[in-house]
């Protein structure tokens, strides 16, 4: 984010994977204890996730557990961390309290709930899913289809550079977020289609 355009694009970051682990790290110690916390499932994702990948310089990390916590525990918990509960920049910001519905398969409406966090000092945003949520395996075969596929890598940075353009001197980035489901509806078949081939279930 840059003072005239808060999508502005970084260069791709060796050191956000170390931050990233670290930060990890420090979200499951603060989640121990808690139902479900033992078998919880730890990610980075999105662009920083993906070497090579120019992106907006915040990392996006992902607890997938069951059952959701509470947003009280959460927020006893995570506050100490640094986290505050992020709400969005306009009342209808996507993927603050539920992820957009997606795929082909029909589920339970309340997969799609979650809770959404941000660290100022870190630079990262912090999504905590339920175990059984198809976005957060979405976002996981996403990450690992683009490192698996230098060419879709390097055609989805272009995208993302066209788009930044466009967010110049807006007040957030909610339409560039909006506008780069485009290539995300344009490659799920492949990427879901790419993760069964992997042998990767519904957990992974």
């Amino acid at each position: 984010m840059t003072a005239d355009n808060p999508a502005a694009i970084a260069a791709p970051r060796p050191e956000w994977a170390t931050r990233a682990a670290a930060l990890l790290v420090d979200v499951r110690s603060a989640l121990a204890g808690l139902p479900g916390a033992d078998t919880a499932v730890l990610d980075h994702i999105g662009s920083t996730a993906v070497p090579g990948l120019a992106a907006k310089p915040f990392l996006d990390l992902q607890v997938r557990i069951a059952p959701l916590p509470e947003e009280n525990e959460l927020i006893a918990r995570l506050a100490p961390r640094g986290y505050v509960r992020a709400r969005g920049s306009r009342p209808d910001s996507p993927g603050v309290d539920r992820d957009l519905p997606r795929g082909r398969t029909p589920v339970d409406p309340v997969v799609w709930e979650k809770r959404l966090y941000w660290h100022e000092d870190a630079q990262a945003i912090l999504h905590v899913r339920r175990l059984d949520s198809p976005w957060g395996r979405y976002t996981v075969w996403f990450r690992d289809w683009l490192r698996a596929h230098p060419a879709e890598r390097d055609r989805y940075a272009r995208l993302k550079q066209q788009l930044s353009a466009q967010q110049v001197g807006k007040a957030d980035y909610d339409d560039y977020t909006r506008a780069k489901t485009a290539f995300f509806d344009e490659v799920q078949a492949a990427f879901e289609t790419w993760a069964a081939r992997e042998g990767r279930s519904t957990s992974s």
